[in-house]
């Protein structure tokens, strides 16, 4: 790995330093992106990781030109086959269901498997009554597929409700970038939401905003900061504290470890 210049401060980070913080700047502790591999190795409890529908990979459904060598490309770059990782887990002890966002892959944008995975991971949370966190992180729909990605934001909120009307606990992770059609469902739909130091978090862009209402926006605006200073953020936690925080929320909502009582 290289060093990282932080695009918040514009610290140097050296590579070695960079990787020990947990890929998160040393002095403004701006949270970079980071690949799903080193979200799971940094979160859940090691060896613990059963994941779902490993095969799942995207169609073409509207003959969109090209859109099969981009998925390709990000298949092997990437090593998933698409967009979001999902699968059963132990957070400190604690069963929990995990879907995790990679922005390297399309940055991440939500096309039909991308929701029909993250739906199928809440339906099986729901259904052994465990917690589901998501760890967004997307440029928002698919426009290769059309109508087909938007009908994900309303699959994904009607299982998320019907996980909320069973009783069970939905943390959303909102890491860097999560904005369009993924901030407007699943990601800022949860019981709690959780940002990480820094990121950006949004629904259209500043420019579009700007241009739209004839104002000039707050400087941090759409920083997970100024949404949590807002109301629309319930905490930023570091990657470090984030084990530890979920084990909490999850010991709070009536969840036990497992063996525990």
């Amino acid at each position: 790995m290289s060093d990282f210049t932080c695009p918040q401060c514009q610290t140097l980070n050296a590579a070695a330093d960079f990787e020990r913080q947990l890929w998160a700047c040393g002095k403004c502790s701006y949270h970079s992106r980071i690949g799903w591999q080193n979200r799971l190795q940094i979160t859940i409890d090691e060896g613990s990781f059963n994941e779902f529908d490993s095969g799942m990979a995207s169609g073409n459904p509207i003959s969109f030109p090209g859109y099969e060598d981009k998925v390709r490309e990000a298949q092997e770059s990437c090593g998933t086959k698409e967009a979001v990782v999902t699968g059963r887990c132990t957070i400190q002890g604690f069963s929990a269901v995990v879907c995790v966002m990679d922005s390297r892959f399309m940055m991440a944008s939500m096309g039909s498997v991308v929701g029909e995975k993250i739906t199928r991971a809440i339906e099986y949370a729901t259904a052994n009554k465990l917690p589901v966190i998501i760890f967004s992180a997307s440029g928002g729909a698919r426009m290769q597929e059309g109508i087909f990605s938007l009908m994900q934001m309303a699959k994904t909120s009607g299982a998320l409700a019907r996980h909320n009307k069973a009783g069970q606990l939905y943390i959303s992770v909102v890491c860097d970038p999560t904005t369009g059609g993924v901030t407007a469902s699943f990601a800022m739909l949860g019981d709690v939401i959780i940002a990480e130091p820094g990121v950006t978090i949004g629904f259209a862009g500043r420019r579009v905003i700007e241009t739209t209402i004839g104002a000039t926006l707050p400087e941090r605006f759409q920083t997970a900061e100024f949404l949590y200073e807002h109301g629309f953020a319930d905490m930023v936690t570091g990657r470090k504290e984030l084990p530890s925080m979920l084990a909490k929320l999850f010991k709070l909502h009536g969840y036990k470890p497992e063996g525990g009582r």
